[in-house]
């Protein structure tokens, strides 16, 4: 007997069907996408992932060398839902404002609520320890080194869909403290909730850089 499906897994798996019924070749045009006969291929914070054509499916790329090729590798959660947000659900005329806020303040949410104070505590106590190792792991990202912030970097969610990544070391009054700025198009491109995926994604990856790096 195998294991029991968890909401998360019927989730994605729907989010996968429904991808299907998308046209992909206009996905190919809108976001200028590789492709091929079996999969398109894109760059999601700092990794390489390829989407089925048949199935749905998402995986990323294990493999650092363009020499070995792809070793695929199944993509998560919060991967599957936000490539596919993005690609399915983004509107037709989408583009970057230039200008950034939290999000917040973007526009469309402004009645929307501030994420919660600690809800990120854990990674901001973690990256408080090294703030020369987190920008390190940002520009492994891909991040470009933005100010202000101790640490801090533009990062490209996906090619065409920046934020901005902030880290303010503590000191004597304040605890180390996060912020991400999301372009003020952003919802043209994902959902509000969608965000929160992204946001949770790039900390894992984050910390997951600075994890390697010690090794």
């Amino acid at each position: 007997m195998g294991e029991k499906k968890t909401n998360y897994d019927k989730t994605r798996e729907d989010a996968e069907q429904r991808f299907l019924a998308y046209d992909q070749e206009k996905m190919i045009r809108k976001f200028q996408l590789e492709a091929d006969e079996a999969f398109l291929y894109l760059r999601f914070v700092g990794r390489d992932y390829r989407i089925n054509r048949k199935n749905g499916k998402i995986e990323w790329n294990r493999n650092r060398s363009e020499k070995i090729g792809f070793v695929p590798v199944a993509a998560g959660f919060e991967e599957t839902l936000s490539i596919l947000d993005v690609l399915c659900c983004s509107k037709e005329d989408c583009h970057l404002s230039g200008n950034f806020h939290t999000i917040d303040r973007m526009k469309s949410t402004r009645y929307a609520a501030a994420p919660g104070a600690g809800l990120y505590a854990s990674y901001e106590k973690s990256f408080d320890q090294d703030t020369g190792k987190l920008q390190r792991a940002l520009e492994a990202l891909g991040g470009i080194r933005e100010y202000p912030g101790d640490a801090a970097a533009r990062l490209p969610v996906f090619d065409f869909l920046p934020v901005i990544f902030q880290f303010w070391h503590s000191d004597e009054e304040f605890p180390g403290t996060l912020k991400f700025m999301w372009d003020d198009n952003t919802l043209d491109y994902l959902r509000f909730e969608t965000a929160f995926y992204v946001m949770g994604h790039i900390l894992s990856r984050i910390k997951e850089e600075m994890e390697r790096a010690v090794n």
